[in-house]
């Protein structure tokens, strides 16, 4: 199929993008590079766009005849979200709106869609499906919540096939640890650890040891990458007229910080400087996946079920990229 993979730069885009390839797909890159990297997608068909330029997304769509779209374009950052709720707002809900106005000029009706486990806010109850309860507790949770439901109406108007993938937490390098994580500024557990361990800053912290887990410290559910991308690409050949479809993505089992931590340092061999402080709002306790549903509606297995081979792929890239992507 040719698919345009808006955001296709980025960590989970690039990722994305390759495996497409690999899989005989015909990836086109839609990105604007203000998060993504050149360096990342090198060989693929690029596009370098804004998500809010109506007309190059609609020419682009056309010109390379795409069937369906995956979209990856969002900001992530929660915490700021909450200071700049408008800049998340314009670009995860108002460009989202556009790109979707786009393929309904161009007679694209297949979306995949980055959702989050963010949508859920703080579960009364883990392990979490489906149905547990959407309350979003920042600006980011609210644009992706929102983003599935302007899904849902094109979906009813009989405009739209869409999956939305609710991920938990994303980590770990793909592609034989050739594509890597590399935000700016990065804040991810995985990542921020790693960086202790190479010097590249002087300490992790912990916020919160006084959880009610058996370490004390907060447990969320840890994703690879290639696991991640192969549920896209499973959501993707399901998609048929009428579909709607909405699926969590975690392995099903949760690890503390305290545990990220001691895995980072057993990977590298290093030792780092690590900070108790105190909770931030808003961070529950525990954070684990049901992904039943995908597992039985997709096929869809991790393979990447072992907290230290996902930490050692990311440190594998790390490694080889000490300062992130050159480009």
């Amino acid at each position: 199929m040719r698919i345009l993979v808006a955001g296709g730069a980025g960590y989970i885009g690039s990722n994305m993008t390759a495996m497409l390839a690999d899989e005989g797909h015909q990836p086109v890159v839609y990105d604007n590079l203000s998060k993504g990297h050149k360096a990342a997608i090198e060989g693929f068909e690029f596009v370098k766009g804004d998500l809010d330029d109506f007309d190059l997304l609609a020419a682009t769509l056309k010109k390379y005849e795409i069937e369906t779209v995956m979209h990856f374009g969002a900001f992530i950052e929660a915490g700021e979200s909450v200071t700049e709720p408008l800049k998340y707002y314009r670009n995860n809900v108002s460009n989202t709106q556009t790109l979707l106005s786009a393929m309904e000029k161009a007679g694209v009706g297949k979306f995949v869609f980055s959702s989050s486990a963010a949508v859920y806010g703080i579960p009364d109850k883990s392990p979490v499906t489906e149905q547990t309860p959407k309350n979003p507790v920042n600006p980011y949770g609210e644009t992706k919540l929102a983003v599935e439901r302007m899904c849902h109406h094109q979906a009813v108007a009989g405009k739209l096939n869409y999956a939305a993938l609710r991920y938990f937490n994303a980590c770990g390098a793909g592609r034989s640890s050739t594509l890597g994580e590399d935000h700016r500024p990065e804040s991810h557990l995985i990542p921020l650890t790693i960086f202790a361990a190479t010097g590249k800053t002087y300490e992790i912290k912990i916020f919160g040891t006084d959880y009610p887990t058996p370490d004390g410290t907060c447990i969320r559910d840890y994703i690879h990458i290639e696991d991640l991308c192969l549920a896209h690409l499973l959501a993707m050949k399901k998609l048929d007229k009428g579909s709607e479809l909405i699926y969590n993505l975690g392995i099903g089992k949760g690890h503390s910080v305290r545990e990220v931590i001691d895995t980072v340092k057993k990977a590298s061999g290093k030792s780092f400087k690590v900070i108790e402080t105190q909770r931030r709002p808003g961070d529950p306790p525990v954070l684990v996946c049901d992904a039943t549903k995908a597992k039985k509606e997709l096929g869809w297995q991790p393979k990447w079920t072992s907290l230290e081979k996902i930490v050692e792929s990311a440190w594998k890239w790390h490694s080889r990229y000490p300062n992130g992507y050159e480009d």
